[in-house]
């Protein structure tokens, strides 16, 4: 049976930056992925009126997640309106009882934005309660028993919001990937083009390429590479469940 992955994320491009490589690697081995960003990208621009940027956004995010060949699914939210409070969790918690997902990769739980660390609260939150059966979800859905493996993935800028540097437990070579990782992040044309204008031609790739080396360099054996931390396994999987490391146990640094 094939595994389930569900790449959840704050913003339009977040999933790409830190998490594709190992994306494509899952894909590769036979997994199906469903990709979301919780907000949706609407202060991302200093051009556009507010719902002109939100349909620009979500229509690049879609031709991205066609890219991987992924299963798209709506955001939730405006940009910094991403707090920690019951509608989104339910709405969140309704989406993952949906997909019903093996494997959960989110993002870091102390990164430099508040948008993502609750993104990644809500996201915790959310599959904790996919099986109970008192926890109203929106929209209503069947709660599901099934464990659920949850993974965060490096801060972006690879420190805390506090500048404290943050390690992985695992690392996963992307050096082979990274153009198409590329690719992918260029999907998202109105973030490059914005970001050529005040930070120079590509910073916005060239950014995304510099951090996946530095990881390399973390992971003491690969060139471009992604870092994985995994969630405690109490209320979601057994003791030592871990299956983004079974599947992709070739191109990992253990």
């Amino acid at each position: 049976m094939k595994q389930k992955v569900f790449a959840i994320a704050t913003h339009p491009d977040d999933i790409e930056f830190m998490m594709t490589g190992t994306l494509f690697r899952l894909k590769e081995a036979g997994c199906e992925i469903d990709y979301m960003n919780v907000a949706n990208g609407c202060c991302g621009t200093d051009r556009h009126e507010i719902e002109e940027i939100i349909a620009i956004r979500r229509e690049e995010a879609k031709e991205a997640c066609r890219y991987m060949g992924a299963t798209f699914h709506e955001s939730l939210a405006n940009d910094l309106e991403i707090f920690y409070e019951k509608n989104l969790i339910s709405q969140v918690a309704s989406i993952i009882r949906q997909v019903a997902p093996d494997i959960i990769l989110t993002q870091y739980p102390y990164e430099y934005m508040e948008d993502h660390s609750n993104t990644t609260r809500i996201v915790v939150t959310a599959a904790f309660c996919r099986g109970m059966k008192n926890f109203a979800v929106d929209p209503e859905v069947k709660p599901i028993s099934k464990p659920v493996v949850l993974y965060h993935s490096l801060p972006y800028g690879l420190t805390d919001s506090l500048k404290r540097p943050v390690a992985a437990d695992f690392y996963v070579d992307v050096e082979d990937l990274i153009e198409k990782k590329s690719e992918m992040l260029a999907k998202h044309k109105s973030q490059k083009e914005w970001l050529d204008v005040s930070q120079g031609l590509d910073s916005y790739l060239i950014t995304m390429k510099d951090t996946n080396r530095e990881i390399g360099k973390m992971s003491g054996k690969f060139k471009y590479a992604e870092g994985w931390i995994r969630h405690s396994h109490l209320g979601f999987c057994g003791r030592d469940d871990n299956p983004l490391v079974d599947i992709l146990k070739k191109h990992i640094n253990a």
